[in-house]
């Protein structure tokens, strides 16, 4: 009897060490709306997270196939990190209250948007829907400028901490290389870009302001006349023509984009078609948020001198 209540007894006491070790051990469950969230999360979290993006590299981040399974995942979730400047607006609200969980509610440690603390572009004065598929808080394609995503980084340490004070610590020092990183990358980045400052670009979206500012580029005009809105022949040829008088020579275009619209202008006016993807994993070996940015660099960087 005694030698069984001893197996008992150690039984017991192995279960509750591997619980404790188990629960020392527990990675925060992270969901990021986008890929280049998602990198910039893992970046700080390091092993003490696990990440999962909701919208796909090649996706749309305005118009993601919001899936049943996101519901489950944001379920489970400790921690949410969103866009903001309603980057998301017309597909993640549904999901968050199906989803039903309160350590990602708004205003709380779990819910991180990226945008807070980041100088928006483009904040409009009115509101009018005439204009376009416009973001009332500015312009929320930020992360591709990258001091941008040093703030970024900073308020998912700031929340990662909150979260898991414990691990702190870590955290702090992960953002520390991450910002480290960001300013020897951006110095290469400008280097590269400084024979093209003040180079006249296209796009297709008004996706591209935050770098155009960053490494000095002029935005002629977009293929959209409004955001959101299709390009109609009576804008395009509009924008034939000023690609002509101000000499601009190539257009960006993003994977989820109408190529061939931009095709069409190209062979009009000379100008090359840049393939610029702002997600991680939308060509391959793109993998992490430095990755995509040496990508789209280089894109840049090899289109307009093949112009000059």
């Amino acid at each position: 009897m005694r030698l069984m209540n001893f197996y008992k007894i150690s039984v017991i006491a192995l279960i509750g060490i591997a619980s404790a070790a188990s629960q020392a051990t527990a990675q925060l469950r992270v969901v990021a709306t986008t890929p280049d969230l998602a990198s910039v999360a893992r970046e700080i979290g390091g092993d003490r997270v696990n990440v999962v993006a909701l919208a796909k590299p090649t996706e749309d981040p305005h118009f993601v196939d919001a899936k049943p399974s996101f519901i489950v995942t944001l379920n489970r979730a400790d921690a949410l990190i969103e866009g903001g400047a309603e980057l998301e607006l017309g597909w993640l609200p549904p999901l968050l209250e199906n989803a039903r969980n309160g350590k990602i509610n708004a205003g709380g440690p779990g819910r991180i948007v990226a945008s807070e603390g980041i100088r928006l572009l483009e904040i409009p004065t009115s509101f009018d829907r005439s204009k376009g598929d416009i973001h009332s808080l500015g312009n929320p394609h930020f992360m591709v400028d990258p001091v941008s995503a040093k703030i970024v980084a900073r308020n998912i340490a700031n929340h990662f901490a909150q979260i898991d004070p414990k691990n702190a610590a870590t955290y702090n020092a992960n953002l520390a290389r991450f910002n480290a990183r960001i300013d020897t990358k951006l110095g290469e980045w400008q280097r590269e870009l400084a024979p093209y400052r003040g180079a006249k670009i296209v796009t297709y979206h008004r996706d591209f302001i935050y770098l155009a500012q960053r490494f000095g580029f002029t935005i002629v005009d977009e293929l959209e006349p409004k955001p959101g809105i299709a390009p109609s022949p009576s804008h395009l040829a509009q924008v034939i023509g000023e690609m002509r008088r101000d000499n601009a020579k190539v257009i960006l275009v993003q994977p989820f984009q109408n190529r061939k619209t931009a095709e069409t202008v190209a062979r009009q006016t000379g100008a090359s078609v840049l393939d610029t993807p702002q997600q991680p994993g939308a060509v391959r070996n793109t993998t992490t948020y430095f990755d995509m940015l040496d990508n789209l660099v280089r894109a840049l960087g090899t289109g307009l001198g093949a112009q000059k």
